[in-house]
């Protein structure tokens, strides 16, 4: 599904122009890796925790608290008000993932209880009201064009999604998250200690969702105490483009790369084709109900039973007498 998600998307990014009348340009690209910026550090911390099996639906939250915290202590000092977030979100994810693993409590309710009290915490900190962040100069920083498509803030997400892969493809760690997704109980028998990543991966998601409010914070030179809950539903749209589950056990970092593309890609399109802002949640609408059609076990079912049929009747034909 991730590739061939990302190919129809950029097909259909790269026809873009017979409906806008105007070929395609750098800043388009831009505009797009901009967007995958904005989305791919929330969609990368949600997809380890669904690999896992688990759902952290506080990063919306923890994503408003990275970003208020980096726009009120960062002004002097904008990677001290990175490290301040980061931080932060480090400490509400070992919280949460502590909690979850030694008490064996579902994550759903803590998660979600997590994101109401930081919410509250964000509006406390702000008053209700957004926080102006006045260092142009990071401002300026994070956005400036490199190549004419990508941004430091592109390019420290694109790091993040190769470290990711890095970490998981090539250590035993990833084998071990995909265990622990499928089958935890038979995870604790194999001897893999499932408590300790289970605090390690809501740590991980904690410190990437709240690295990805501070820069977002930095690019528009203010902070939000609610984003609202749009970046979330996009964040979990890219991780189910990208492959994860929502049973956990499969999913890779590389996938959730090529979900994350695409969501921003097909943000993108509607922008550059003039469709109407609604377009956009149709499109996306319409991904969930395709993935969810995919993902159903009637589907899958069906695949396998056609699959066995053909099985059983290849050697009949082959061996059968004429």
């Amino acid at each position: 599904m991730p590739t061939l998600s990302l190919l129809l998307v950029l097909a259909a990014f790269a026809c873009s122009p017979l409906l806008s009348g105007r070929p395609l340009e750098p800043f388009d690209v831009y505009n797009a890796l901009q967007g995958f910026a904005q989305l791919g550090l929330l969609a990368l911390a949600i997809g380890i925790t669904m690999i896992a099996g688990e759902f952290d639906l506080s990063v919306a939250g923890t994503y408003a608290l990275g970003g208020m915290l980096a726009v009120q202590t960062g002004a002097r000092s904008p990677v001290m008000g990175v490290l301040t977030a980061v931080a932060a979100g480090a400490a509400v994810g070992a919280l949460q993932g502590g909690l979850i693993a030694r008490l064996r409590i579902p994550s759903l309710p803590v998660t979600l209880a997590t994101y109401i009290a930081l919410l509250g915490l964000t509006y406390t900190m702000s008053g209700g009201l957004s926080k102006t962040y006045a260092n142009a100069d990071a401002t300026l920083w994070v956005d400036q064009p490199i190549a004419g498509v990508l941004s430091p803030r592109s390019l420290l997400t694109l790091a993040a999604f190769l470290a990711a892969a890095a970490v998981l493809g090539l250590t035993r760690l990833g084998r071990e998250l995909r265990a622990i997704g499928g089958d935890r109980r038979a995870s604790r028998v194999a001897g893999v200690g499932v408590d300790r990543r289970i605090v390690g991966i809501f740590t991980l998601s904690g410190t990437l969702a709240a690295l990805g409010g501070a820069l977002l914070g930095y690019s528009y030179a203010s902070a939000n105490p609610d984003p609202g809950l749009q970046p979330l539903i996009l964040a979990v749209v890219a991780a189910l483009l990208g492959g994860v589950s929502l049973a956990g056990g499969c999913g890779a970092p590389l996938g959730l790369l090529a979900g994350t593309l695409s969501v921003a890609l097909l943000a993108q399109i509607v922008a550059v084709t003039a469709l109407p802002d609604f377009s956009t949640q149709l499109l996306y609408a319409a991904l969930l109900a395709v993935i969810v059609a995919v993902e159903s076990p009637g589907p899958r079912q069906a695949v396998e039973r056609l699959r066995a049929r053909r099985t059983t009747s290849e050697p009949r034909s082959q061996g059968g007498r004429p």
